[in-house]
C-alpha cells in the first residue's frame, strides 16, 4: 500500500496497471538496474522474479536497455502486472533503495493516472459530434430551385465560384457546358439558390454535399472577394493536396495581380491563350465529368 501526499486515502497499487508509470520512471529504473552488479540485484534478478527463463534472460543481454525490454514483455505476457507487483518484486530482490528513491515519482504518476481515469468517466461537457457546417435545420432541404422537400436534394456536377464582375463569363460557361452535348449541371449561386438563407451555411452545404467539383473563376476581382476567398479555402480544406481533383481554377482574362498562391499547385484551365481556346471547353467538361 502506498499513501500519496495529495490523496486522503491509501491506494491499493495492486489495482494500478503498470502502464501508469511513464517513461521518466522507467528510465530511472533502467539507471538503477541496467548495470551488472555483483553486490546488489540487477535487472537479471528482477527478470527472474518476473518469471522469465534463463534462456530468455540470456537473450535480453543484447538489449541496449534490458530493464525497459523486460518490463514491456512482462506487461505483454501477464495479466497480473501492476505497479504494486513491480514494487513487491523490487523488495523481494532487496532493492528497497530503488523503491524509496523513486517513491515521489511513482506517486506522481499514479495520481495523474487516477485523475485521467476520473476525467474519462465524467460525462462530456458537450455532445460527441459538433458539426458547424451541417446545421440540423429544415432550410437544408429546400435551398435550390429544384429541391424537393420530400425527396432527395438537388445535386450538381460543379459549384461555380465567381465574383459578380465575372458573371458574363459564367453565362458563357453555362451555355457551353449545360446547353451542349456535355449536358453538365452547374450550381450558379445567383441562379440556383433560393433567397432568404444564410449565405455561408448554404455555400458550405452546396460545396461539400451537393457538388462533385468546384470551378474557381480567377480574376483580379476574385482576389478582392471575401465570398470567393471563403469558398475556395473551404473547398481546399475538404481535399488536402487536391487528392480528389475537387478544385479546377479557370483564368479567362489577363490579370494585373499575382495569381493566388493557395491555387498554384493546381493545373489551370487557361482561356487567355488563343492557341488553346479550341480545346478549353472540352478539357473543362472532361474534368467535371470524372467520377
Amino acid at each position: 500500500m502506498l499513501k500519496t501526499s495529495s490523496m486522503s486515502t491509501s491506494l491499493d497499487l495492486g489495482t494500478i496497471p503498470l502502464i501508469a508509470l511513464n517513461m521518466s520512471v522507467r528510465k530511472k529504473l533502467g539507471l538503477y538496474l541496467n548495470p551488472r552488479n555483483t553486490v546488489a540485484a540487477d535487472w537479471t534478478a528482477v527478470a527472474e522474479a518476473m518469471g522469465f527463463s534463463y534462456l530468455e534472460i540470456q537473450n535480453y543481454e543484447v538489449s541496449r536497455n534490458p530493464t525497459k525490454t523486460i518490463m514491456e514483455d512482462w506487461q505483454a505476457r501477464s495479466t497480473d502486472v501492476s505497479v504494486g507487483k513491480l514494487l513487491s518484486i523490487l523488495e523481494e530482490v532487496e532493492r528497497k533503495d530503488i523503491v524509496e528513491d523513486l517513491r515521489p515519482f511513482i506517486v506522481d504518476d499514479v495520481r495523474k493516472y487516477c485523475e485521467s481515469l476520473k476525467k474519462k468517466a465524467e460525462p462530456p461537457v458537450q455532445v460527441h459530434e459538433v458539426d458547424s457546417c451541417v446545421p440540423r435545420t429544415p432550410e437544408r432541404f429546400g435551398i435550390t430551385l429544384e429541391d424537393d422537400p420530400e425527396g432527395a436534394p438537388e445535386l450538381f456536377d460543379a459549384f461555380i465560384c465567381y465574383c459578380q464582375k465575372d458573371f458574363e463569363f459564367v453565362h458563357e460557361m453555362i451555355k457551353e457546358l449545360e446547353q451542349t452535348e456535355y449536358r453538365l449541371k452547374l450550381c450558379v449561386f445567383d441562379r440556383d439558390v433560393l433567397p432568404g438563407s444564410c449565405v455561408w451555411t448554404i455555400t458550405s452545404e452546396l460545396i461539400e454535399k451537393r457538388c462533385k467539383r468546384m470551378v474557381v473563376v480567377i480574376s483580379d476581382e476574385y482576389l478582392d472577394s471575401d465570398a470567393c476567398d471563403f469558398q475556395t479555402k473551404f473547398a481546399l480544406s475538404l481535399c488536402p493536396g487536391a487528392q480528389s481533383k475537387r478544385l479546377i481554377p479557370v483564368v479567362y482574362k489577363s490579370m494585373t495581380k499575382p495569381f493566388p498562391s493557395i491555387l498554384r499547385f493546381l493545373t489551370i484551365c487557361d482561356y487567355t491563350r488563343p492557341c488553346t481556346q479550341a480545346w478549353f471547353w472540352g478539357r473543362l467538361a472532361k474534368a467535371l465529368s470524372l467520377p
